[in-house]
């Protein structure tokens, strides 16, 4: 008799794990307390899968063998408890992926940075030869890709939801960026829960393999060494001073994981700031622990390009630059672009407000920011934070008026800057809505 598979959640990693589940025997059903996209449900519908929406069918989620839950789902929720309390496995879809996949596995995570490091260190190996997918938190789930052509590597973005429902991963490189306050609310507004989330990336890799971290953040240096133990150290360091590990130093990156020294000048790493330059030191750790050699390493930072919305670049007009930066929904993120520029800057920002405390930035916004324009439908905390520091600050709920205005505010040098500091939903279906009719005004001048 099969084993019953339920999927709470059905989105792509939820249809993914459905359609590998039911290819490898299991009596798969879907089961999502809102409403499934239409396409999905054609998915399982020629599948032949059995599916609800808008509710959970709880005894009959109670009797399975297995749940692969969605990232999405807290663990706090009705169904989740009812299932902890009965004693049933909850994994994740990439756990489950996990059970089906030859691969070595690269995992990533860290508050910001994640889908950066992770796509520059997948272009990397794919530049160089290798036999290598990209999953996780980005793109088609790992489940599906496992189903449709399992790879030698697999680089993988994991959140701390993902990371929360994993037990055996088995990754042969971990790879934790950075820890700052993020998603509090799923773990009882307590940053120590949320750091240990993020260190369980470095439990999930093979004993004697390789563990990637950045040295200088001091939330990570906390419980590396317990995090760390029976693991392949590879620190590295915004810091010039430390030479033995992978540093910047005079506008170069030495890259030392292996006993060997990979030099590589700034100027030749296609994405920039100093933020980059950390997601450029993990992703190449992360390759030249996987194989890639020197002039793979060289070749790689320098034809990769980024995502949209990621400090991508939109059109030079006027020799102004104009700069979208959709993703940067919180104030680490905004912090690192504007200090990605010399140039002095005209600032978007706004949105809603996930509490932020703009004192953080205050300091590198009175070096670079010439103008303010507050983007939102409540742009008073903005306004309040950043009138007696930014010499103009204007107000809007138009985003055509705003990119108009900064138009007019700019100067011949001057870069303008979408970097929000906020959540889109005021105005925009999401951040990548709110990025791509930035883009569509800016083309438009």
């Amino acid at each position: 008799m099969s084993k019953k598979l339920t999927i709470l959640g059905a989105g792509e990693s939820g249809i993914g794990a459905a359609l590998l589940g039911q290819a490898k025997g299991y009596a798969v059903f879907v089961s999502d307390y809102g409403q499934i996209k239409t396409s999905f449900k054609e998915e399982l519908s020629h599948a032949g899968i059995e599916f609800e929406e808008g509710k959970h069918s709880i005894e009959r989620i109670l009797e399975s063998d297995l749940v692969v839950k969605s990232p999405g789902i807290a663990p706090t929720v009705p169904i989740i408890q009812k299932l902890m309390a009965n004693g049933n496995l909850i994994i994740s879809e990439i756990e489950f992926g996990r059970k089906f996949s030859r691969a070595k596995l690269i995992g990533i995570t860290g508050t910001n940075g994640k889908t950066t490091t992770t796509l520059l260190t997948y272009h990397i190996l794919k530049e160089a030869g290798f036999s290598v997918g990209v999953a996780g938190n980005i793109g088609k789930s790992f489940a599906r890709q496992v189903l449709e052509e399992d790879k030698e590597w697999f680089v993988l973005e994991i959140s701390s939801f993902q990371l929360d429902d994993s037990y055996d991963l088995q990754l042969e490189i971990g790879v934790l960026l950075n820890i700052t306050p993020d998603h509090l609310d799923r773990y009882e507004y307590d940053f120590q829960k949320y750091i240990a989330s993020k260190m369980r990336i470095f439990h999930l890799v093979h004993l004697g393999r390789h563990a990637v971290y950045w040295q200088d953040d001091p939330h990570i240096g906390e419980g590396i060494l317990k995090a760390t133990s029976g693991l392949n150290v590879h620190p590295f360091s915004l810091s010039g001073d430390a030479a033995e590990i992978t540093h910047l130093q005079n506008d170069r990156l030495f890259y030392v994981p292996r006993d060997i020294e990979v030099s590589a000048p700034r100027a030749d790493i296609s994405i920039r700031g100093l933020h980059n330059m950390q997601n450029a030191m993990a992703a190449g750790n992360a390759a030249l622990l996987a194989g890639a050699t020197k002039e793979q390493l060289l070749h790689g930072l320098k034809t990769f390009q980024n995502t949209e919305h990621r400090l991508e670049p939109v059109r030079k007009l006027d020799d102004v630059q104009y700069i979208n930066d959709s993703k940067a929904t919180n104030l680490d993120s905004v912090k690192y672009a504007l200090g990605a520029f010399d140039a002095p800057l005209v600032w978007i920002a706004g949105g809603i407000d996930k509490g932020n405390d703009y004192s953080l930035v205050t300091s590198i916004v009175e070096k670079k920011v010439k103008a303010l324009i507050c983007l939102g439908k409540d742009n008073s905390k903005l306004i309040t934070s950043f009138e007696n520091i930014v010499p103009i600050v204007k107000s809007t709920t138009d985003l055509l008026e705003a990119v108009r205005w900064a138009k007019e505010l700019s100067e011949p040098g001057d870069t303008v800057l979408l970097a929000p500091a906020c959540s889109s939903f005021d105005l925009f279906k999401n951040y990548e809505d709110r990025g791509n009719q930035f883009k569509e005004a800016v083309l438009a001048l």
